[in-house]
Formats: structure tokens, C-alpha cells, sequence
């Protein structure tokens, strides 16, 4: 016996065949290493450094730290 529910948020979609999911993200957004491997200054870091820009001061300098865990984090994209 199978049960549906009737409420709107249970409802269950099937992808169809061949559907592949995706993932994006931008560099700014994950790499860090602000001062790293010869990079300089984007206009996102000079923008992020300027007081009152950015709520909180945050700053992307180390983000997620793409760049010293781009092994790890191709494992886990690997594994999606």
C-alpha cells in the first residue's frame, strides 16, 4: 500500500532519464588566498576592504579556502 500525502510540499517530482545535476560557484566566492601564489588585488577585494561596504567588514581573503583544500573539495564535487 502505497501512502501520498495530500499536502502541497510532499509532492514528489521524478527527474527524467539522463537528468544531471549541476553546481557553479565564483572565484571570489570560494578561492581566499588573497595574498597567495602572486595574486593581487581584484576590485572585489579593493571594494570589500573599504569601510562600510560590506556588512560585518567581511572580506572574501579566505573564503572557503578553495585554494589550499581544491583536493578535498574535487572529492566531494567527485562525489555529487
Amino acid at each position: 500500500m502505497t501512502m501520498v500525502s495530500t499536502h502541497p510540499r510532499s509532492v514528489r517530482h521524478a527527474f527524467p532519464p539522463g537528468f544531471a545535476w549541476g553546481a557553479a560557484t565564483a572565484a571570489y566566492q570560494i578561492e581566499g588566498a588573497v595574498a597567495e601564489g602572486g595574486r593581487t588585488p581584484s576590485i572585489w577585494d579593493t571594494f570589500s576592504h573599504t569601510p562600510g561596504k560590506v556588512a560585518n567588514g567581511d572580506t572574501g581573503d579566505t573564503a572557503v579556502d578553495h585554494y589550499h583544500r581544491f583536493r578535498e573539495d574535487v572529492r566531494m564535487m567527485a562525489d555529487l
